[in-house]
């Protein structure tokens, strides 16, 4: 049996500048984090007394005996993909899916986790990273970007960069107390919507060339949140008035990333006190994060009471795996 625990991700700028059709062409970056909420996949071999080959529970439960009558795209694309067979996979998370913060993309990197740890073999995160991308991008056709992919398999605190050459992760440096004070100082809901991501990204077409300058103004503030951050001598609620610039310029890629719904609750958390903040992925529901001096949190707080709010840490590991007891198995002959 394997079970991995894959973080979920916080994308603070440059979102929409990591898909391929634009960042080949413009190049592109991402400043983001993975933070203390995980996916859990645990994978075993099925015994054979069962009158079925595969069983899988997530949303739903799937029992089935060849590989591609499994109905989920990505499980049935991954075990083809990796040449899994007979197996018992069960997902879990901590927060729900479709909610804009890289969710399916941290159960595909857990997933291909566990399996290459089933069949005895390591896959470091580039690998892990890589794939997860080919499998939702090629394999299940699914529209977005890289950077969800990326984080979840490396973790921690990045700058990632896009060019005609690929990715490249760097982790951004700041001082621990810095770090701190930020997350302090950033604050989570749940709208209570979910949506998928890829629908949202196809409504937006961000690879539409009238969007291409939009997406380069936001691709510029990667660069200037990076500084605030790593100077200290830069006042930390830059980054707060950068994420209300980011977001006015999020708002104008397309129509499904806001709704009258979403405007009133970004007005009522900067009529609060926040100095800005984001709806967190593609858009249409989800998270919002705001940025708020901590003089200011319990105002926003009780403005935004009818939304979920949740504590959250950084986290630095990435996807690990946090149980590996070995099964042996022979294929069917």
């Amino acid at each position: 049996m394997i079970i991995t625990k894959t973080p979920f991700r916080m994308s603070f700028f440059g979102g929409g500048t990591d898909v391929e059709g634009y960042f080949r062409e413009n190049g592109g970056a991402v400043l983001s984090t993975t933070f203390d909420k995980y996916c859990y996949v645990n994978v075993r071999h099925l015994p054979r007394f069962f009158q079925y080959s595969t069983e899988l529970a997530y949303s739903k439960m799937e029992r089935v005996d060849s590989v591609e009558d499994i109905q989920h795209p990505a499980i049935r694309n991954a075990m083809k993909m990796l040449d899994m067979h007979e197996i018992r996979l069960t997902y879990e998370a901590d927060l729900p899916a479709r909610s804009g913060l890289g969710t399916s993309s941290s159960f595909a990197v857990g997933m291909l986790n566990a399996f290459y740890a089933l069949k005895g073999k390591y896959a470091d995160k580039k690998r892990l990273a890589e794939e997860a991308i080919y499998l939702e991008r090629v394999l299940c056709r699914e529209a977005g970007g890289w950077q969800d992919q990326i984080a979840a398999s490396y973790g921690g605190f990045n700058r990632i960069n896009f060019s005609s050459e690929g990715y490249e992760v760097f982790p951004v440096i700041i001082s621990p107390q810095r770090k701190r004070q930020l997350n302090r100082n950033l604050l989570l809901f749940f709208t209570g919507f979910t949506r998928s991501s890829s629908d949202v990204q196809k409504q937006n077409d961000l690879e539409g060339r009238k969007k291409r300058g939009t997406l380069k103004e936001i691709h510029g503030l990667v660069e200037e949140a990076e500084k605030i951050l790593t100077d200290s001598q830069t006042d930390l609620d830059s980054f707060g008035f950068l994420l209300d610039c980011e977001w006015k310029l999020k708002r104008g890629i397309g129509d499904a990333v806001s709704t009258d719904y979403i405007d009133r609750v970004y007005r009522k958390g900067i009529e609060a006190g926040a100095l800005g903040g984001k709806l967190l992925g593609a858009g249409g529901g989800g998270f919002f994060v705001f940025y708020a001096p901590e003089e200011c949190q319990e105002r926003v707080r009780d403005a935004l009471k009818e939304l979920l709010y949740i504590p959250f840490e950084f986290e630095n590991t990435g996807t690990k795996i946090i149980y590996y007891a070995p099964e042996s198995y022979e294929p069917r002959g």
